[in-house]
């Protein structure tokens, strides 16, 4: 019998890679692959990627006048750099992240992302290979509506824990968005002290209520489960749109032979009782309903503040090489 990798990507569902360690992508054949601060600060502590640090702060010396600007130079060309490496493995796309301290400033969000599609144009990489992630806020979607709109660049929205900007997102035109599995149900189980079965895991429910929404109403932003803490979320997302898996999960799916059937179908949202709302243009509602969602609100929130903090923990790293080089 094949794997469970095997038959999940059988179901109709794209394989992504939740990786910044590229050398371990290869061996799973995924389509795409997916970046975040946190995964590229893992990567740049291991010893093989030293190479590419060592470009990075090249880059950004000659680029930025003051310390701080070679700094951030410096981090833009080097997720960049990880980014190049990684679509010389995968045959689709990779997701390239803004800083996560740009979530709540559209305009700077816009700039930042004009100008990683810059960086990967200068190595030779069409915008076509790139998805820019934002944060799934007001801002962040209103930045990626106007990337896509104006610009023709595909976004990623992640930190996505609602239906409210699950539906913004759409509305938005973006490409791709991330709900988040694995952090919704730590949420619940520290909120109400109990275990959740897969069947009844409330990130589960929370990507087949977008996925069904998506369908019944015809969106073609693609939904793509992310934040995976076992095997047993991932199967039962079988079906959606893309689903994107750390390299340990992957593994296990990689040599295991459980069934992994098909839960999630397009076909089968039409006839669901959905109501459909519409928030692109209503900002005030929006931020209402979203703020109804205590679970959200918090976990966007903390979602935020870890992914900037390992963004500064990794801008320090380069600092110091900077300065020694």
């Amino acid at each position: 019998m094949s794997s469970s990798l095997d038959q999940l990507k059988a179901t109709g569902t794209t394989v992504v890679c939740d990786s910044g360690d590229f050398a371990t992508i290869g061996k799973y054949k995924p389509q795409d692959a997916t970046t975040n601060p946190s995964l590229i600060l893992v990567a740049s502590k291991k010893p093989e990627y030293a190479k590419l640090i060592d470009e990075a702060v090249v880059y950004g010396k000659k680029t930025g006048k003051t310390i701080d600007e070679q700094v951030d130079a410096t981090l833009d060309q080097l997720l960049v750099e990880f980014g190049s490496e990684i679509l010389k493995i995968v045959p689709g796309k990779v997701s390239t992240e803004v800083d996560a301290r740009l979530s709540f400033d559209e305009k700077a969000s816009i700039d930042k992302a004009l100008h990683i599609i810059e960086l990967y144009k200068a190595k030779g990489i069409d915008k076509s290979r790139v998805l820019i992630k934002l944060a799934s806020t007001w801002e962040g979607i209103k930045a990626a509506h106007v990337l896509q709109s104006q610009h023709g660049i595909n976004c990623n929205l992640t930190l996505m824990f609602s239906l409210t900007q699950a539906i913004a997102a759409a509305e938005a035109g973006a490409f791709l968005i991330s709900p988040f599995v694995g952090r919704i149900l730590d949420w619940y189980k520290a909120t109400h002290k109990k275990e959740y079965t897969s069947a009844e895991d409330p990130g589960v429910k929370s990507v087949q209520q977008i996925f069904n929404y998506y369908k019944k109403f015809g969106y073609k932003t693609i939904v793509m489960g992310a934040s995976f803490r076992n095997t047993g979320e991932v199967t039962e997302l079988a079906g959606c749109d893309y689903l994107t898996i750390a390299p340990a999960l992957l593994e296990q799916l990689y040599n295991s032979t459980e069934p992994v059937p098909q839960k999630l179908k397009a076909e089968g949202a039409q006839s669901l009782d959905i109501e459909k709302k519409s928030y692109l243009n209503d900002e005030a509602n929006f931020r209402f309903d979203f703020n109804e969602d205590t679970m959200a609100v918090h976990k966007l929130s903390e979602g935020i503040s870890k992914f900037a903090a390992d963004a500064v923990t990794l801008r320090e790293i380069l600092k110091e090489k900077i300065q020694s080089a």
